[in-house]
C-alpha cells in the first residue's frame, strides 16, 4: 500500500526528538508538509534538517516553531504563525509529553497540574484552534499519542496514567462529535519503543551493559514480540491513520506495543 500525504499540512508537537521526529520524517517522506513544534530552538534546528532530508526532493514545506505547549498563549501564537505560513492545518498530532510516574502519595498538586497542562490541556487547546478549519474543509485528522497505561494503569503510575486516561476519553468524545465533519480522531498508545529517553536511562544505569543488552533486558518477559519497538514502526502507523488510506478509522485507540498491553 502506497500511503501518501501530498498536499496535507501536519502539526506535530514534541517533534524535535524521538517519536515526534520519526513521525515528522515519515510524513515528509510521504509528501506532507510539516510544522514541528518543541521547546528547544537548537534541537528544533537539527530536527528540521533531518525532516527536510527525509523529504528528499518532494514538494513539501518544513518549518520549526519553538513553543511550550503546556501554556495557552504560546499555543495560540504558534498556531497563528503556522496558519500564516502554511495556509491551513489538516493534521494535528498531539505527541508532547514525558514519562512522569511515581506513587500516588508522593504526587504534589504541582505535579498533577504540570502533567495535565502538558498532556491533556495542550491537546485540548491545540484541537480547539485547528478544528474549525478542518470542519470547514470537511477533512481532518487528529492523533493523540498516549501510552498503554491509559487503558491498564499500574501501581506507581500517577500522574501520567491519569492524564493519559483522560486523553483516551477526549479522543472518543471528539471522534463522535467530528465524524460528521470529515474529521477523524484516534489515539496511539505507546508501549516500550526505543527513543532518546532509553539512551539516557542506559547511560544513567552505568551497569556495564551495552545499549542493546540494556534494551533487550527491558523487553524480556514484558513484550510478547521479544523486543522493543522502533520509532519508525510507530511513525508508519501514524502516517496510515493520518492519510486517506485510514479514511474509515476513527474513535479507536491502537496499542503500538508488541502485544505488551493486557487490554485490547
Amino acid at each position: 500500500m502506497d500511503v501518501r500525504m501530498d498536499g496535507r499540512v501536519a502539526v506535530i508537537t514534541g517533534a524535535s526528538t524521538g517519536l515526534g521526529l520519526a513521525m515528522a520524517k515519515e510524513f515528509a517522506a510521504s509528501g506532507g508538509s510539516v510544522a514541528i513544534l518543541a521547546r528547544k530552538a537548537d534541537a528544533l534546528a537539527a530536527a528540521k534538517a533531518e525532516v527536510a532530508k527525509a523529504a528528499g526532493k518532494a514538494n513539501t514545506k518544513i518549518e520549526a516553531y519553538s513553543c511550550d505547549v503546556s501554556k495557552a498563549q504560546p499555543i495560540a501564537d504558534t498556531i497563528k504563525k503556522v496558519v500564516a505560513d502554511f495556509g491551513k492545518v489538516d493534521i494535528l498530532v498531539n505527541n508532547a509529553g514525558i514519562s512522569h510516574a511515581k506513587p500516588f502519595d508522593t504526587v504534589t498538586d504541582e505535579d498533577w497540574q504540570g502533567d495535565l497542562d502538558l498532556k491533556l490541556f495542550a491537546a485540548i487547546r491545540l484541537a480547539r484552534l485547528v478544528l474549525p478549519g478542518m470542519r470547514e474543509r470537511k477533512w481532518g485528522r487528529i492523533v493523540n499519542v498516549l501510552n498503554i497505561g491509559a487503558k491498564a494503569p499500574g501501581a506507581n503510575s500517577t500522574p501520567t496514567s491519569v492524564s493519559r486516561a483522560a486523553g483516551l476519553a477526549l479522543t472518543k468524545a471528539m471522534s463522535q462529535e467530528n465524524a460528521q465533519h470529515g474529521v477523524l480522531v484516534n489515539a496511539m498508545l505507546v508501549g516500550l519503543i526505543e527513543s532518546d529517553q532509553w539512551q539516557r536511562r542506559h547511560k544513567a544505569a552505568n551497569d556495564g551493559k551495552t545499549y542493546q543488552q540494556f534494551i533487550d533486558g527491558m523487553a524480556k518477559g514484558r513484550i510478547p514480540l521479544g523486543r522493543m519497538g522502533k520509532a519508525e514502526e510507530f511513525a508508519r502507523m501514524a502516517c496510515f491513520l493520518c492519510s486517506d488510506a485510514g479514511s474509515f478509522v476513527t474513535g479507536v485507540a491502537i496499542n503500538v506495543d508488541g502485544g505488551a498491553s493486557p487490554v485490547v
